[in-house]
């Protein structure tokens, strides 16, 4: 295997990068003079989308959980059930060995990493991982592996060699980034050294397993202006799709491709446990277009790893309204992600540091999912970014019970309804549009104008397109 070197990077690293917007939610860093990045160097290289990404859906594969063997290969055979659901990206959760000392639980977090150039045992070797990738490339989808940048394993090999890369205490011991992540520790992003062998790790991936971009734990929580040096580095061997975890609206500039709609997600739970109103929407989204650029990448969803295992199943946090919130997630704006099992109806909250299994509780919900994905990657109207078409609500005589929207790029139309109430709702649109749209569930003729009633039955949708 090819040891690879970037002994530009250090220089490189030593022009570093403007003020970040933080997140409320997100800490800020405090970057010393000399990392001040020259931002008219950044300006001659504003982000590009990579082609394939303008109608790209995604997948989050939970690798030990998914299967019962939890392996690469196990994960690869599900390959053709995952592409004909309609996903185009998979993101897999990470991949590399995971930290023994202080571990949570029996078979500990993925995001305690051990070596960031090596693959879990669990789940294979490299040569299974390399032929997974290649599997995914042969039915045209892409693979993105989850980065933990912002802290280690306590028995990473960095805190033997390279023990001046940690944040310590004031009596020189390693320490973790928040107290109740007690089985990692926090790296200092002030030594550059670090900063240069993090970004060659990240590089390793891309040259040596042909992978095709990051989805970034944590990155609010890294330096801005490290990621934006990540997305130089790994842009001059193969163009790469970058997602964060974070709302930081500074993190789309020039590293990466879209960040989370973590507040979304809070609303519609919100709205589901009746503590807040549909007018929550309109507000969330008119903040939307102010904060983020249109070409800004956002990924929505209804549940992930973390929501899943923490704050609980779509079925407890949306009973029997799971698919009128499915419809609004997946067409308001954005890419939909789904999670391993959810295209199955799994109603279990699944362990995180031990081996688990979903309960697949509803497999018939497949169908629904298959559907929307299919919607989201082949009519333009729902494409990312600019690809993708102009949002607004459409009002209706029922607007405390109905969400309506519409999203329309050139002549593709799509027109979500959903009735968010337990009772049946008869209603009217408030519009002087007259249009002739498909049911995309149904096939059946839907008008669209200000005399047509229209009746939903409780949690009922119609998802219509053009």
């Amino acid at each position: 295997m090819k040891k690879i070197l970037f002994p530009f990077l250090i220089s490189l690293f030593l022009v570093a990068c403007s003020d970040n917007e933080q997140n409320t939610n997100q800490v800020e860093s405090e970057k010393p003079e000399n990392q001040k990045q020259d931002n008219s160097t950044l300006d001659s290289q504003k982000l590009k989308h990579v082609a394939w990404s303008e109608n790209a859906t995604i997948y989050e594969a939970n690798i030990r959980q998914m299967t019962p063997e939890g392996t690469f290969k196990a994960l690869e055979n599900k390959l053709g059930n995952i592409r004909d659901l309609g996903v185009t990206t998979i993101w897999l959760m990470p991949v590399q060995p995971i930290g023994k000392l202080n571990r949570k639980g029996g078979m500990g977090s993925y995001y305690s990493v051990k070596d960031y150039t090596a693959v879990n045992p669990e789940f294979g070797t490299m040569d299974d991982f390399k032929s997974l990738v290649d599997k995914a490339h042969k039915m045209e989808m892409k693979i993105l592996i989850d980065w933990v940048a912002n802290h280690t394993a306590w028995d990473h090999k960095w805190t033997i060699g390279h023990p001046e890369w940690f944040t310590k205490d004031s009596t020189g011991n390693f320490v973790p980034p928040v107290p109740d992540w007690s089985d990692v520790i926090d790296l200092n992003y002030d030594n550059m050294q670090m900063r240069a062998a993090m970004i060659d790790a990240m590089r390793f991936w891309v040259v040596e397993t042909d992978i095709d971009g990051f989805r970034c734990d944590v990155a609010g929580m890294v330096p801005t202006d490290f990621w934006n040096n990540v997305r130089i580095a790994l842009d001059a061997e193969k163009p790469v799709f970058m997602l964060a975890e974070a709302e930081q609206t500074d993190l789309h500039q020039h590293a990466f491709d879209m960040t989370y709609g973590w507040e979304f997600m809070h609303i519609i739970n919100h709205i589901a446990s009746g503590d807040s109103t549909l007018g929550s929407i309109d507000r969330y989204m008119q903040r939307e277009q102010k904060r983020f650029d249109k070409n800004d990448y956002r990924m929505y969803f209804l549940t992930n790893h973390d929501e899943n295992s923490w704050n609980g199943t779509i079925a407890e946090r949306y009973g029997a309204a799971e698919k009128p919130y499915a419809v609004l997630a997946f067409t308001i704006n954005g890419m939909p992600l789904i999670y391993s099992g959810q295209e199955y109806g799994n109603d279990k909250r699944l362990e995180f540091f031990e081996k688990d299994n979903p309960h697949l509780a509803n497999p018939e919900i497949e169908d629904f999912y298959k559907t929307l994905m299919h919607l989201n990657k082949n009519n333009s109207a729902l494409w990312n970014g600019n690809y993708g078409g102009d949002y607004h609500r459409i009002k209706t005589t029922a607007d405390e019970h109905i969400f309506a929207l519409k999203r329309q790029k050139d002549e593709s139309v799509v027109v979500s309804v959903v009735n968010l109430s337990d009772k049946p709702i008869t209603f009217k649109f408030e519009t002087s549009e007259n249009i002739i749209l498909a049911d995309a569930f149904t096939s059946e003729e839907v008008f669209i104008n200000g005399d047509v009633k229209m009746t939903l039955p409780p949690y009922g949708f119609r998802v219509l397109e053009k």
